[in-house]
C-alpha cells in the first residue's frame, strides 16, 4: 500500500504556525481572565464607596431607625386609645352633671 503514502512529509499539526496561534489563544485567554478579575475588583470597590457614601449620607440626615420609629408608632397606639378612654370617661360626667339639679 505504498501508493497511499504521501510524497513528502505532511506536518499535520501545523507546525510552528499551530504552536503560535496556540499560544496567541492562550495569551488571549490569560488576558480575558486578568481583564475580568480587575472588573471584578473595579465593580467591588465601586459598590465599597457607594454604601460608604450612602451610610455617611444616612447618618448626616435626621432620618429615624426602624426601631425609634416602631416605638413612636406603639406610643401614639396607646394614646390614642387613652384618648378615647378619657373621652367616654367624660362624656359619662357630663351626662351626670347635666342630670343633676
Amino acid at each position: 500500500m505504498r501508493w497511499l503514502e504521501p510524497i513528502y512529509p505532511v506536518d499535520v499539526t501545523g507546525g510552528e504556525s499551530m504552536q503560535t496561534r496556540s499560544k496567541f489563544f492562550d495569551d488571549l485567554s490569560q488576558l480575558m481572565t486578568n481583564a475580568a478579575g480587575v472588573a471584578q475588583g473595579a465593580r467591588d470597590e465601586a459598590q465599597t464607596a457607594m454604601r460608604g457614601m450612602l451610610e455617611r449620607f444616612l447618618a448626616e440626615s435626621n432620618l429615624v431607625t426602624r426601631e425609634e420609629f416602631d416605638a413612636v408608632r406603639e406610643m401614639a397606639i396607646r394614646a390614642r386609645a387613652e384618648n378615647e378612654t378619657l373621652q367616654e370617661r367624660i362624656a359619662v360626667l357630663e351626662a351626670k352633671i347635666s342630670d343633676t339639679p
